[in-house]
This record gives C-alpha cells, sequence and structure tokens, in this order.
C-alpha cells in the first residue's frame, strides 16, 4: 500500500511538471508559428551543391 502513495505522488509531481513546460513555452511564444517551418522545406536552393574535386586521378601518376 505504500508503494501506492509513492507512484500517486510521483504522477502528480510529473504532472506538475508537465504543465510547468506547457505554460513555459507558450510565454516564451513557442507555439506562435507553427506553419511556416513546414513550407521551408519546399524552398528550392539557389545554388547547387558544391562537390569537393576528387583527386584520384593523382594517386597512380607520378
Amino acid at each position: 500500500m505504500n508503494m501506492v502513495f509513492v507512484l500517486v505522488l510521483l504522477s502528480l509531481v510529473l504532472a506538475g511538471v508537465a504543465v510547468w513546460a506547457l505554460f513555459w513555452a507558450i510565454n516564451k511564444n513557442q507555439f506562435d508559428d507553427l506553419d511556416s517551418p513546414a513550407y521551408s522545406i519546399l524552398d528550392d536552393d539557389n545554388e547547387p551543391h558544391k562537390r569537393s574535386p576528387e583527386k584520384s586521378e593523382d594517386k597512380g601518376q607520378s
């Protein structure tokens, strides 16, 4: 029966931490813009990926 009290107190503490984290995130404006980051994957990159020059041609030649 003592373990039940420990588990109830632990669950209440964890619930309190979760509620505190929610209010902290709301006060720090974490939920202001939820749509823009989803659209950033659709943006095209203007400059192509640069490849480093391969030096495999220089290795076999003296």
